[in-house]
């Protein structure tokens, strides 16, 4: 495909010998995502790192003095990312050489009296509401829900690509000054947002992400770029609570220290008192589990909570243990919400946060209500109700919806205003947190099929620029799209170990058979196209993706 428009030239050597011709290949833009190619011995990453458009000149596109802001903290905190990255690698490796995580000895963080002095503004955070930040009619319904908390997303939930994170950061502070609107076309309107006391959060991208395109070609961190870009815009006489983020993906707590500094030094930099910038943090790792303590202890003078955010750690924890056969998790929508590896966590959080004076909230109920479906919003809120009031009899003090129809009863679930007071009795301060998930579940080729069509759906919608989607019934994002591709190569690495059936008998499961399903799925979904956003072209690209993306072993959160 010479001269293909869109796309850019790569030259590999498919032999290790001096005089190999070199093979091209034409790679997607910056812009679309791309599957990992191997050729021969050669592997091409699967995502191509989020990079503005050629024509960008960020002397001229971005905000004025905004580039001159941003240098210091790139020079500062690039090398430290990428340091803490290789330790990301290493840790994943030595869990699959038997190293698995553990709970530490216990040192400064956890024996000392220090406590979090939780604001008045946010003792009441029994929902936080989340959605993309790109979408502004959702931003808008979301502040006007009566969520006690709002969470904009430029992370999972969105695609990561130049001009939605653009644009979902145009939305945030708007958000943030309260000027967003949106045309309401069934009412012939415009709707804006409702002056209310709800607390906005903010989620930049994760550490492990990187922004092209601003210093020639040296990666900037995403989650500098993006909280930067917020906080050099921002005017502090339009808010009305101090600047709050919400920090995803950690995986140490040695790594709240470099958002610790960074912090700092932004609020120093815009002449804001140090401790100005606050923060919650996700526990969406199976390494920081057990190290909650000594991560609040790091941010103690902006951190304000923890989030148990269930799916990326329960992706998280099939990555750490995708050595171990004992591991092969069942069909996802099987596990129950009460599982033991979600419910001891779910117990030892409140117990970590509330020693420390620091909210703990709940994760997140995929299966979303239906105003055109009776049956599943009945079954919808039924289950949000009982997962939620799990959460609370664990002492929690909040959750996450996504819909405006969850936030009541949501809220309801929880004592006003938190319950920082509680503490179980007797609790275990360093319980079992990879209990295997012995007698949970069914394992079942229809549980692999579903997988499979989901991955496809889910990437399709990322290849037309939805970072979520939803799909019967259930809002599929970056983390269930990652438990779904673990399932699957659990199910390929460890056959026969745990039986996967059809009508009662065991299937084997094979890269073959895994590649006729992905093509059987793919068919079916292209005669149903019109029910998904896209192409029967985007549905193609997005089935060679997502098999390419498991059968290269490509799990990482991104």
């Amino acid at each position: 495909m010479p001269g293909a428009q869109g796309c850019r030239r790569v030259q590999v050597f498919c032999s290790k010998e001096e005089n190999s011709s070199p093979l091209t290949i034409y790679v997607l833009g910056a812009e679309t995502a791309m599957a990992t190619l191997s050729v021969s011995n050669v592997v091409l990453e699967g995502f191509q790192v989020n990079r503005p458009p050629v024509t960008f000149d960020p002397k001229q596109d971005l905000p004025q003095g905004f580039l001159e802001f941003l240098a210091p903290f790139h020079r500062r905190f690039a090398p430290w990312q990428r340091s803490l990255i290789e330790e990301r690698k290493q840790t994943l490796a030595q869990s699959h050489q038997g190293e698995k995580p553990v709970h530490r000895f216990p040192g400064d963080a956890v024996r000392r009296g220090w406590r979090i002095q939780l604001p008045e503004w946010c003792q009441d955070q029994r929902n936080q509401m989340t959605g993309p930040a790109d979408e502004a009619e959702l931003v808008v319904k979301m502040l006007n829900s009566g969520a006690p908390g709002v969470m904009l997303d430029l992370e999972d939930s969105m695609v990561n690509q130049w001009e939605h994170q653009r644009i979902g950061a145009e939305n945030v502070l708007q958000a943030l000054r309260g000027r967003l609107t949106y045309f309401d076309k069934k009412r012939n309107k415009v709707v804006g947002i409702e002056p209310k006391p709800t607390v906005i959060w903010i989620r930049p991208r994760g550490l492990h992400i990187h922004q092209g395109g601003i210093f020639g070609e040296d990666l900037t961190p995403a989650s500098l770029f993006d909280v930067a870009n917020i906080v050099y815009r921002v005017d502090l006489a339009e808010l009305k609570h101090p600047l709050s983020f919400y920090i995803p993906k950690s995986e140490s707590a040695e790594e709240a220290l470099w958002w610790r500094d960074l912090l700092q030094a932004l609020a120093e930099a815009r002449g804001w008192p140090r401790d100005y910038i606050k923060c919650m943090a996700l526990v969406e790792s199976h390494p920081l589990a057990f190290q909650m303590e000594e991560f609040l202890y790091n941010l103690r003078d902006h951190i304000l909570g923890l989030n148990l955010g269930r799916w990326d750690y329960m992706a998280s924890l099939i990555h750490f243990n995708l050595d171990d056969p004992d591991w092969v998790l069942p069909d996802r929508n099987t596990i129950p919400s009460n599982v033991p590896f979600f419910q001891n966590l779910r117990e030892l959080m409140p117990e970590i946060c509330h020693k420390r004076g620091a909210l703990a909230i709940g994760g997140m109920t995929a299966l979303f209500p239906s105003r055109e479906d009776p049956e599943l919003n009945a079954r919808a809120l039924t289950g949000l109700e009982k997962d939620k009031k799990n959460e609370a009899d664990c002492l929690m003090d909040g959750a996450w919806t996504g819909h405006p129809d969850q936030n009541q009863i949501a809220i309801d679930q929880f004592p006003f205003p938190n319950q920082l007071q509680a503490r179980r009795a007797q609790a275990e301060r360093y319980p079992n947190l990879r209990p295997v998930p012995r007698g949970v579940g069914e394992h079942t080729l229809a549980g692999t099929r579903a997988a499979v069509r989901t991955v496809i759906r889910y990437r399709n919608g990322v290849l037309n620029g939805k970072g979520a989607s939803l799909l019967d019934g259930y809002m599929e994002d970056l983390a269930t799209d990652r438990i779904y591709r673990l399932m699957i190569a659990q199910r390929l690495r460890h056959n026969g170990h745990v039986p996967v059936t059809d009508d009662g008998k065991n299937v084997v499961h094979t890269p073959e058979l895994v590649s006729r399903l992905f093509d059987e799925e793919l068919e079916r979904l292209v005669a149903n196209s019109g029910r998904d956003w896209g192409t029967v072209e985007t549905f193609r690209e997005a089935r060679r993706i997502s098999e390419a993306m498991i059968l290269n072993d490509e799990f990482d959160p991104i």
